[in-house]
This record gives C-alpha cells, structure tokens and sequence, in this order.
C-alpha cells in the first residue's frame, strides 16, 4: 500500500474504554476496534481528545494501544496519538508506539506555557526521534491547544523527514490549502466541515463524531469521490444536525457512549473531570439515535 493510500480515507478518532469501576477495559478496546473495523473504516486515530488522553496515564494509554494494535492485526491504517505535557513521557510513547508497529505517530504542540515555536518544534522533533521509523504527524488543534500551527514552523518541521502531514482541526478551511500547498498529507479535524475540507485538499478525515455514525461518514466519502457533489452535501448536512444534537448535553464523548450502548458497543462512561452520562440523558442519547437511524435508512 503507498504512503497516500494508507491515509487516504475516513479515520474515527477512537473513544476511551473503560470498565464498570472507571479503568481502561482491554476486552472493550478489542471489542471498539473490532466494531469499527467491520464498518469498513480506513484506520483509527487512537490516545487523542476522543480517547481521552489527557486524563490518562501513560501505562494506560499503551495499554489501550496494544489492544488495540492485538484487535486489528494489520487491517486497517493506525496513527497513535503519543503527546503529554512533558517531552519524556511523550518519548516514551512514541517509542512504545513504533514497537507495535503502528503506521504513524501524532502530537499537539506543549499546552499551557505559550511557548516559542523553536521549542515546540524541538518537542515535535524529540518525539519523533524516539521513533525514528514512524512516519510524524502534526496535530493542529489551536482552540483547544492554545497554540497554532504556522508556515514557519510547519516548513521547520519539513526538515524532518519522518514528518508527513497534518491533522488539521482549526476551523478555516484555507489552513488545509496552505497546508497541503506545503507538500503535506493534510487530514480534515472538523466534523460538520468534511466535505469542505476534502474539496480544499484533504487526503481524509480523522472525526470525533465518526464513530457514532460510520456509516454515513464512509457514504459521504463514497459520494464525494464519485462526483456526487450534491448527495455528498446532504449527508453533510444532516451529519450536521446529528452532531448538534450530540452536543446538546455539554460532552458530545458522554452521549456518544450511549448511542454505542444501544448499537451493543459498551465502552463505559466518560472520566472525570468530564461530565459523565447519567440517566437523565438517556432521552438525548434515544434521540440522536433515533436521528442517526433514520439518516442511515435514507442515504446508506
């Protein structure tokens, strides 16, 4: 397989596993991956914002990884998300990562100290020397990060070779055009703006939201790549309207559990700090069900 074939597709950002008593569950890792890989997915995007990585240890984080990567045996395409908030944790990750033999690592840039981009490109190039025969891939989240990718420090980051794209989830839609202008993979963040940003050069998407709804996500595609502009813009927009639903609750990641709930995917609740799902949201969670079923009955 080439290198843009590999990331050329529809990546759901994978959710954290978690037994009854709040710890990472193996079996339910194996049991997400397996899910997903049986709606035809591309890859998944493992230990970023839907996997809950911050409010994860790193013993935990590679133990998600590793089912993950016994779960998918090769199948599909796997970019672990190797970032912490100090450089030798991250190190330890990355070089984890590589051992399994995942297809790319990812990092957002250092979060709460605002710093140069001098350091943030040393950090990005710190983890990616922990494993130096994975490719490297930026994770550009600034409303979140704090931090924004510029042309400076991506064209730093050209330098090195290992590092071959972006996860682009800032929200203007002309990042990915200067990105990909760069001569980068660029893989489409934002949900509600697949479509745009597949038009504006994305080799694919890698979505938070994709897991709830694989399957109108991969006919999107399936319609855009086809030239079926129009029919690709209407499961837009109601991928859309399903996304603000699942936001309604104040934790889109706790709603989403639930919709797996009722597909028969257990994954637990969310961790605190985050708003976890109770029963007074079981009303929200049969909606968007309810929502999702139905746009999966018209367009798939």
């Amino acid at each position: 397989m080439s290198q843009i074939e590999k990331y050329q597709g529809i990546i759901p950002a994978f959710y954290a596993c978690y037994d009854e008593a709040g710890a990472i569950s193996p079996e339910r890792v194996r049991a997400l991956t397996e899910y997903f890989i049986q709606k035809g997915v591309k890859g998944l995007y493992v230990g970023g914002s839907s996997g809950e990585c911050i409010y994860q240890s790193v013993e935990e984080r590679k133990l998600v990884l590793e089912n993950v990567m016994e779960a998918n045996k090769g199948r599909v395409t796997i970019i672990a998300h190797v970032a912490c908030n100090n450089t030798e944790d991250s190190k330890a990750l990355a070089a984890h990562a590589e051992s399994l033999g995942v297809d790319a690592i990812a990092s957002i840039p250092p979060i709460y100290f605002h710093l140069p981009e001098k350091a943030i490109a040393a950090y990005w190039n710190d983890i990616s020397s922990a494993a130096p025969n994975t490719d490297f891939i930026i994770y550009n989240i600034p409303q979140l990060a704090g931090v924004a990718l510029t042309l400076p420090l991506l064209r730093e980051m050209k330098k090195n070779p290992k590092m071959v794209g972006v996860k682009n989830s800032s929200m203007p839609t002309q990042d990915i055009q200067l990105w990909r202008d760069e001569g980068v993979f660029v893989f489409n963040g934002p949900d509600e703006q697949l479509i745009s940003g597949l038009v504006m050069g994305a080799c694919g998407g890698i979505g938070g939201t994709y897991g709830a709804m694989p399957e109108l996500f991969l006919k999107l595609w399936e319609k855009l790549n086809a030239g079926e502009l129009e029919a690709a813009r209407e499961i837009q927009n109601e991928c859309c309207r399903i996304i603000y639903a699942l936001c309604e609750h104040g934790n889109l990641y706790a709603i989403i559990k639930g919709v797996l709930k009722v597909r028969g995917v257990e994954v637990g609740n969310t961790r605190k700090p985050m708003p976890g799902l109770t029963a007074e949201d079981q009303p929200l969670v049969e909606k968007c069900v309810g929502m999702i079923d139905a746009a999966i009955a018209k367009f798939c």
